[in-house]
């Protein structure tokens, strides 16, 4: 059954490529048109307030305030808005946290337009969405007991220990022979991860769990 009006979807993504991969694979879904995008929360209260806005895809990795924060400013400013959240990782603790905020589902970075379409109307229907993978990373067997640090990967290991060490991005990028880009994503990601706010409690919250 189709609308008379199109799904307006916002997108909130610090990387351009990513936006414009996103606005092309939505452009290819007939009932859905891109209102707009942001690259942080500065710029997307202010767009919302002014512009009719069904749903935002929303990357859980910003510059300024996370996407986890900003799910919550969005619902509580706006309840009717639907969010999608968007992220490189299907790691458990922000598919949680991400719904807790008031999230209607979780995207990888990498889904098809196919699946894209499926969590934006499955998100206007009023329901949840959660592909087959996001609903096994969810099931109790497939993480440690509640209260544990979350899991990290070799590579994040690797970056916080350096970050414990006190060198900075491009130090760190040089020694593990990857982009100062890469290492400020891998740092928000665990900023994110071990749900703190700035370098010196993550370093603090590595060292009290024997994490370096």
């Amino acid at each position: 059954m189709t609308t008379t009006q199109p799904i307006r979807v916002f997108i909130v993504d610090d990387h351009p490529v990513v936006v414009a991969g996103l606005t092309a694979l939505l452009s290819q879904i007939g009932d859905v048109r891109v209102a707009g995008a942001a690259a942080n929360a500065f710029q997307t209260i202010p767009f919302l307030k002014e512009n009719p806005v069904d749903l935002v895809l929303l990357d859980i990795n910003l510059p300024d305030v996370n996407g986890i924060e900003l799910c919550r400013r969005i619902k509580k400013e706006f309840p009717e808005m639907k969010v999608l959240a968007l992220s490189t990782f299907s790691d458990r603790s922000y598919i949680s946290r991400m719904i807790d905020s008031g999230a209607s589902g979780y995207l990888i970075k990498s889904a098809s337009r196919e699946e894209i379409s499926t969590a934006v109307h499955t998100a206007m229907a009023g329901r949840l969405y959660l592909s087959l993978e996001m609903e096994r990373v969810l099931q109790p067997s497939a993480v440690a007991e509640a209260g544990t640090v979350p899991r990290l990967t070799r590579r994040e290991q690797e970056v916080l220990r350096l970050i414990a060490e006190g060198l900075t991005n491009h130090q760190i990028a040089e020694k593990l022979f990857i982009s100062p880009l890469t290492v400020d994503s891998h740092r928000k990601n665990l900023l994110t991860k071990l749900g703190v706010k700035n370098t010196a409690s993550l370093v603090r919250l590595a060292v009290l769990h024997k994490l370096v």
